[in-house]
């Protein structure tokens, strides 16, 4: 059974960091797309960013754009958003995601596993 387990999510004021994790069990991913995507209440679930398997091209939406990082390891199974200078919009549900295919893509429906999710909070 496949599961994608995200850790890292908390309280923080404008301007501070967090990293979040995502661990993948039951299939290996290495060769997959990997992503992150976040959901305020009220909202649609977004796009946030994406790293491609195995050459590990990154994609970010224009929001986050110098401020995140997403990274991953192939030993590991896990993909990593780091999150700097964060501002109160930056407010949501973190979901990880996971693609069958090794092209990034910013359509959540072209991605198969789900994280339950993990909570991001900034105060300002």
């Amino acid at each position: 059974q496949v599961q994608l387990v995200e850790s890292g999510g908390g309280t923080v004021q404008a301007g501070g960091s967090l990293r979040l994790s995502c661990a993948a069990s039951g299939r290996t991913f290495s060769g997959s797309a990997m992503g992150w995507f976040r959901q305020a209440p009220g909202q649609e679930r977004e796009f946030v960013a994406a790293i491609s398997g195995p050459d590990g091209t990154t994609y970010y939406t224009n929001s986050v754009k110098g401020r995140f990082t997403i990274s991953r390891s192939y030993a590991q199974n896990t993909v990593c958003l780091l999150m700097n200078s964060l501002k109160p919009e930056d407010t949501a549900i973190y979901y990880c995601a996971a693609r069958s295919r090794p092209v990034a893509s910013a359509e959540k429906a072209e991605y198969m596993y789900w994280g339950q999710g993990t909570q991001v909070t900034v105060s300002s």
